[in-house]
């Protein structure tokens, strides 16, 4: 599967963003579909994932309650909606996919995905 994703750009602290994921074939019923993000200097960190099957939804405690993660399955589009946004939300977001079957525990690292798309630039300014 292809991913491709879209949306980012820079907005000022308490903005919001909504980045898109296209997907290049049906994803509703075979993917886990993850996003993730990675700032200057750091390492990519898991932001929020939406399981295949019964679309159970996990985030990162960085993110909760400000970031909120969807899929269109019609669309085999996953969205994530970005809040309340602060500068240390700055990074390149990227999303990615892991078919069914893979161990949920191993969704929120990025060695769990072996699709991605391109990533995303988000810029937040304080």
């Amino acid at each position: 599967v292809q991913l491709q994703a879209s949306g980012g750009g820079l907005v000022q602290a308490g903005g919001s963003l909504r980045l898109s994921c296209a997907a290049s074939e049906r994803t509703a019923s075979n993917y886990n579909m993850g996003w993730f993000r990675q700032a200057p200097g750091k390492e990519r960190e898991f932001v929020a994932r939406i399981r295949w099957n019964d679309g159970l939804i996990v985030y990162a405690d960085s993110v909760k309650g400000r970031f909120t993660i969807s899929r269109d399955n019609a669309k085999n589009t996953v969205y994530l909606q970005l809040n309340s946004l602060k500068p240390e939300d700055t990074a390149v977001y990227y999303c990615a996919a892991a078919k069914y079957g893979t161990i949920s525990s191993s969704l929120v690292r990025p060695s769990g995905y072996p699709h991605w798309g391109q990533g995303t630039q988000v810029t937040v300014s304080s």
